[in-house]
């Protein structure tokens, strides 16, 4: 079953299209030709400030976490033969600190909705039932309904090259921080998980244009977000 049939989900599904129609008719006269990208990139940026609060628990989580890791390791090692024992000390331990080991993750589960429809919009080639007319629109002359791998042809090739160049970049700096951010020294499967970011480059050359604009837009701004908000709210 198509979840998108579902009224709520089709409504909210025409709702972000009408915006982004809305944002390309204001920005084509600014920039012709590349308006509906502009709009693409515009509503993405709305989207994720609304969901600001979201970033600011899941950073507030993982500072608790960070600053709990040396005390929860001490607990393994002295309970590690009471498993039960083990879980009470643990559970005592976030009562003290007024903190829980699920903090952060309702917040990002409670946003899945929206990220899933916006997404969907930049993927799905009927919207309320007619064309998505997003998706013939173009990016220097690279329609965003086409993909990487859909036989993009030089020079329309340089539209992805330079979008898989952006994702790249900001998936080097995630890992970059994500390994300095380590409490303990890393070991060769976290240096290995480290690069997972970089599969969204892989994932941008098999998506329509429209989807790699707004995964790279929602990459660069989820990286400054966290920068910003851990300086804010970290101790």
């Amino acid at each position: 079953m198509d979840p998108f049939t579902l009224p709520v989900l089709a409504a909210l599904l025409a709702a972000a299209y009408s915006a982004v129609e809305e944002l390309a008719a204001c920005l084509e006269p600014i920039a012709p030709g590349a308006g509906a990208a502009l709009a693409i990139v515009a509503l993405t940026l709305l989207v994720r400030l609304a969901l600001v609060p979201v970033g600011i628990s899941q950073v507030k989580a993982e500072g608790t976490r960070r600053r709990l890791a040396p005390r929860l390791r001490a607990l393994q090692l002295k309970y590690k033969k009471n498993p039960e024992l083990l879980q009470r000390k643990t559970m005592a331990l976030y009562k003290e600190e007024n903190a829980s080991p699920l903090a952060g993750i309702l917040p990002t589960l409670a946003q899945l909705p929206v990220i899933s429809v916006i997404y969907t919009l930049f993927i799905r080639t009927t919207v309320d039932g007619h064309a998505n007319e997003l998706l013939t629109e173009t990016l220097l002359g690279v329609p965003l309904g086409a993909s990487f791998l859909g036989s993009i042809a030089w020079p329309g090739a340089v539209v992805f090259l330079t979008l898989f160049a952006v994702i790249a970049a900001a998936s080097w700096v995630s890992r970059v921080i994500a390994l300095r951010l380590l409490v303990d020294a890393p070991t060769p499967a976290t240096r290995a998980l480290s690069w997972l970011p970089f599969l969204s480059v892989g994932f941008a050359a098999f998506v329509p244009l429209a989807a790699g604009l707004y995964l790279a837009t929602t990459i660069v701004w989820t990286l400054a977000e966290r920068a910003v908000l851990r300086r804010r709210y970290w101790r």
